[in-house]
Formats: C-alpha cells, sequence, structure tokens
C-alpha cells in the first residue's frame, strides 16, 4: 500500500483580523529572525569540512527547508485571505466571528468562536467555520433548534447567546 494522499480541498479563505496579525506576526518572525539565525548555523556548520557525514550541517539544511516551505505557505495564504473584521447588520444570526453560547438536552452550555480553518486552534473554543458543528450554526438565529451530526452521533442544541466582538477591526 503507498503514501498516496488525495490533495485536500483547500480551506475557507476569511480570517479574522486577529488570526490575520497572528499569521503575519509569524511569518515575520520566520523570515527575519529565525532564518537568519539558521542561514548562520548552516554557514558555520558547513566550514567545519566534510558535509556528508556533518550532522549539524544536515540538520540545519532540513530546518531551513522547513523554514522556507512555512514561509512560502504562509506567503501565499495570506495573499489569498479575506480578512473579515465588521459585525453584521443584524446581530441575532450566527456570521463568521460570532461567539455562539449553545445548550444541549441535559442543560449543559458550550461556547465557540466560528473563525477561519488558518486560527482554529488557537484556543479549544475557536471553531474552523469547515467544521461540522460550524457548518450546523452560520445562518441559524438566536433561539434556533440545531441538530449537529457528529462522529458520536447526533446531538441537539439550542442557540442561546451571540455576540460579535465590537473590536474585532
Amino acid at each position: 500500500m503507498g503514501r498516496y494522499r488525495a490533495p485536500q480541498k483547500p480551506g475557507s479563505k476569511y480570517i479574522t483580523a486577529e488570526g490575520h496579525r497572528r499569521l503575519a506576526e509569524e511569518l515575520d518572525h520566520l523570515w527575519f529572525t529565525l532564518r537568519p539565525e539558521v542561514t548562520k548555523a548552516v554557514s558555520a556548520a558547513a566550514a567545519e569540512g566534510d558535509r556528508s557525514e556533518n550532522a549539524e550541517y544536515i540538520y540545519r539544511k532540513k530546518q531551513l527547508r522547513e523554514i522556507d516551505s512555512r514561509v512560502r505557505f504562509l506567503r501565499k495564504r495570506l495573499e489569498d485571505m479575506k480578512v473579515v473584521s465588521t459585525i453584521p447588520d443584524n446581530v441575532n444570526k450566527v456570521f463568521f466571528g460570532a461567539w455562539v453560547t449553545v445548550e444541549d438536552e441535559s442543560g449543559e452550555e458550550s461556547r465557540y468562536r466560528i473563525v477561519g480553518p488558518d486560527e482554529f486552534d488557537m484556543e479549544d473554543t475557536y471553531i474552523s467555520m469547515d467544521s461540522p458543528v460550524a457548518k450546523a450554526l452560520l445562518g441559524k438565529n438566536l433561539d434556533d433548534e440545531i441538530t449537529i451530526h457528529l462522529p458520536k452521533g447526533k446531538k441537539e442544541v439550542v442557540i442561546v447567546e451571540i455576540e460579535y466582538e465590537k473590536n474585532s477591526a
């Protein structure tokens, strides 16, 4: 059996202003801080002699390739992103960037923020707009009853609160 993996569908192109800022800071750190340090270390390791058996040189070259790969990804991704920094007119409806509080049948509440696929892992409560939970919530109104299809089965929830950050711009 081969290692082939079918190409993944690219994630949505939306991002919050905070998420865009974090990705831009990561890009700056990689390009202006980390890459020059690693380049200097590669040069120093190369000066030690035989490169084919120099573990430091091999490791640093690999590290440099990984940094360059991430920099290429971030530049392309940031170029294509659409920053959403406005609050929608209807704040009683779930849109991108909303904080949504839902209550299940047992009365347990959960709070999520719907964000882009590049920022959902920043906090446990951030969920990607491409996830099944977010897809079920998007476009729904306050007090709507929703069925969310999860790997464990269906879950019935009610939207009890929708909030938008005032300073998202």
